[in-house]
């Protein structure tokens, strides 16, 4: 059995999360309580008790994500495992790939949560509210997609931003352009073309301030080489130098999330089970959407770190 450990992206918050870890490990609430303390104030209060909308803000929702993801890796720790002998690949989805470079090493925690919040402002001040917009696209082949944003990029900026897989597409850019390509796309035959709830046009050319800002961020922070290789949200490939992997963190900004060539390079390369850390189950269904050989388990309470310590540890 070979093991990669997966992280999820924002959409997976919800008021709650992480709050019967903390309750049952202490592992996991000195690590809320790094965090609210790198963050200078209590992120763990927001995440436990709400409100919804303070925590779904992007500066929040972002390193409190991860947060959640890193008690996961932290109890699992203290339990006997082992990332690097036991774990032969990391991943995250979008904000997912800062939890997974923490797990492995490349950051420290405190170091993860300003920079996640760093990201998350910087993504939300990038472009006006209003301006850009996002889609899903259901139902329609990635090639098909590619061509229906070209042509929409005469309207404005307009790119594919997220290839979950399992037919699910996410577009992304100006929101002229994007209900464009929305319309072509069920002209093209997608079964649905979703616009979506979101605050700003993420992983679009629309990005490029807050790439600037993650540039400046990321130089001043102490980086090491990943314990295990990091497979790449904008290469779909791994990656083992913190230098370079920085320097995709500030491409991943403007650049498309990866996610279905993430899972098939998983299941070409002997990857058999993918374990999601932390809140929800998002990545767990992709991953047996993209491909039915690989496992999919996700580990996210007290009863599903029970059961991970048992098999990890068989």
């Amino acid at each position: 059995m070979t093991i990669a450990f997966t992280f999820p992206g924002q959409g997976s918050q919800a008021v709650g999360m992480g709050k019967d870890l903390a309750e049952n490990f202490a592992e996991a609430r000195a690590v809320f309580e790094e965090v609210d303390e790198a963050l200078g104030e209590k992120l763990s209060d927001v995440m436990f008790n709400g409100p919804e909308d303070t925590l779904t803000l992007t500066a929040n929702a972002q390193p409190a994500l991860m947060a959640v993801s890193i008690a996961v890796v932290r109890v699992l720790e203290a339990k006997g495992l082992d990332l690097k002998s036991k774990v032969a690949y990391v991943a995250g989805h979008s904000l997912g790939e800062y939890s997974a470079l923490c797990a492995a090493g490349t950051f420290s925690l405190a170091d993860t949560a300003r920079l996640l919040r760093i990201r998350g402002n910087a993504m939300q001040a990038a472009v006006p509210v209003g301006v850009g917009a996002m889609a899903a696209i259901i139902g329609l082949e990635h090639a098909d997609v590619v061509a229906v944003c070209e042509e929409a990029a005469a309207t404005g900026a307009c790119q594919i931003a997220n290839d979950n897989g399992g037919g699910q597409i996410v577009i992304s850019g100006e929101k002229a352009a994007v209900e464009k390509a929305a319309g072509l796309a069920t002209d093209k035959g997608a079964k649905r073309a979703i616009l979506l709830p979101v605050s700003a046009p993420f992983h679009s050319t629309l990005m490029a301030p807050a790439a600037d800002a993650m540039r400046e961020a990321l130089v001043g922070v102490k980086k090491a080489d990943p314990v295990v290789p990091v497979i790449a949200n904008v290469r779909a490939a791994p990656v083992t130098n913190a230098e370079e992997i920085a320097a995709l963190l500030v491409e991943q900004v403007t650049g498309q999330v990866r996610w279905r060539e993430t899972v098939e390079w998983f299941a070409g390369n002997g990857v058999t089970t993918l374990y999601e850390l932390g809140s929800g189950k998002v990545l767990t269904g992709l991953a047996r959407r993209i491909d039915k050989t690989i496992n999919g388990i996700s580990v996210n309470g007290p009863a599903d770190i029970d059961a991970a310590v048992a098999a990890l540890m068989a």
